[in-house]
């Protein structure tokens, strides 16, 4: 079956070095969506624990089973406006309206 449109929880807002958890998922798609992450219509990255994560600076978690989107302490630098994408291989993937996070 494939992914229904996925409901994005994006804060509007977030204090300078808080945590910022966003959650993406869908429920009708068989086999389980995976989930991919996008900030300013740019995908992220998924951290793999290997050096070029932290060349390049990532300051977040992605897990693109639970679809959720973990900063352990967000900048300024995270400010962006981002959406999800739930895909599995059937049908074509689906993504969430797209939501705006001022730091």
């Amino acid at each position: 079956v494939a992914p229904t449109t996925p409901v994005c929880e994006v804060p509007s807002s977030a204090m300078t070095g808080t945590v910022v958890e966003m959650s993406c998922r869908e429920t009708e798609g068989s086999p389980p969506s995976e989930y991919q992450w996008y900030k300013n219509g740019v995908a992220l990255l998924e951290k793999t624990g290997t050096g070029s994560a932290r060349a390049a600076n990532i300051t977040y978690t992605m897990n693109k089973k639970s679809g959720t989107l973990l900063f352990n302490t967000v900048t300024k630098n995270d400010t962006g406006e981002y959406f999800c994408e739930a895909s599995n291989g059937i049908g074509l993937s689906q993504k969430c309206s797209v939501k705006r996070m001022q730091v």
